[in-house]
């Protein structure tokens, strides 16, 4: 078939003038013929990105407002939260949606069942998981309240049970427990630091509860805490202040207040550090 249409293409008179331009225009059109039969064969669907991060962007953009983000970036890190790096359980896999009954994820529900409205209207147009969906809806939250814009790689797939117990750092633990803790997720202090500037918004106290800022580590720098009484009456939480008390902490404290765009450069590392803690992926 490939030779008769040859034949045909390159069938001309021969001498000059319009009939030569038809015979190069002729043999154009053959190599694009060729052109598919002499490239190697790739499978296309493998090659290309399996999802459109705008679509799920879009989606949650719908669902969002400042109000809710800080909701939405809490719930980031209590899925993401769970993985431990010596056995390689827990991490950004979605099982969030399992797990809400827990003390320590008490009114994440809400959280949930906004972004399960966005799943649903992006499920309409494109697959998403529940790993891939929370991790955009935290970069997104980030981004709505003034922070610095993260990318998020798609393409995680999601658990179908619930992570083990225990594995979130308790809001009780002194400094030197939660550089432990956090150790165990494969996270330097520096990284728990900045990290832990996610509370500069919330209601937690600290600055407005609507704008992602360095106001966090200024308010921690301004009223250094050196004991661990009285602190019920205070913005925060324990472990907030527990972080001002150690000084490797402190001089990571000190440097983000000083330095916003370190502050969102270092965020947004470690935030994708974070969301791909764990996270199993599609291969395909």
């Amino acid at each position: 078939m490939i030779i008769m249409l040859l034949n045909l293409f390159f069938f001309v008179y021969d001498g000059a003038g319009p009939r030569s331009s038809l015979c190069f225009r002729r043999r154009d059109l053959a190599s694009a013929i060729l052109l598919p039969f002499m490239l190697p064969n790739i499978n296309i669907s493998s090659a290309a990105e399996p999802y459109d991060g705008s679509v799920i962007q879009n989606g949650v953009r719908k669902f969002l407002t400042k109000g809710k983000a800080a909701g939405v970036l809490r719930l980031v890190f209590h899925d993401a939260g769970t993985f431990d790096i010596v056995d390689q359980s827990g991490g950004m896999n979605g099982s969030i949606i399992y797990e809400v009954d827990r003390p320590e994820n008490a009114g994440l529900n809400r959280s949930i069942k906004i972004l399960g409205k966005a799943k649903e209207e992006i499920d309409s147009v494109q697959k998403v998981s529940w790993a891939d969906l929370i991790a955009v809806a935290g970069a997104e939250a980030v981004a709505l309240c003034g922070g610095p814009e993260i990318p998020v790689k798609l393409g995680r797939l999601d658990s179908n049970t619930a992570d083990p117990t225990g594995k979130l750092p308790e809001e009780t633990l002194d400094a030197t427990a939660l550089k432990a803790s956090f150790s165990k997720k494969g996270f330097s202090t520096q990284e728990m630091v900045v990290l832990s500037g996610a509370h500069t918004i919330g209601g937690k106290g600290f600055g407005s509860p609507i704008v992602f800022d360095n106001t966090y580590f200024k308010v921690l720098v301004d009223k250094p805490q050196t004991s661990s009484s009285g602190m019920a009456g205070m913005v925060g939480l324990r472990t907030d202040w527990a972080l001002a008390e150690d000084d490797e902490c402190l001089r990571w404290i000190k440097i983000y207040a000083d330095d916003q765009a370190k502050f969102f450069d270092d965020f947004r590392d470690a935030y994708i550090k974070l969301v791909n803690s764990g996270a199993s992926w599609r291969t395909a």
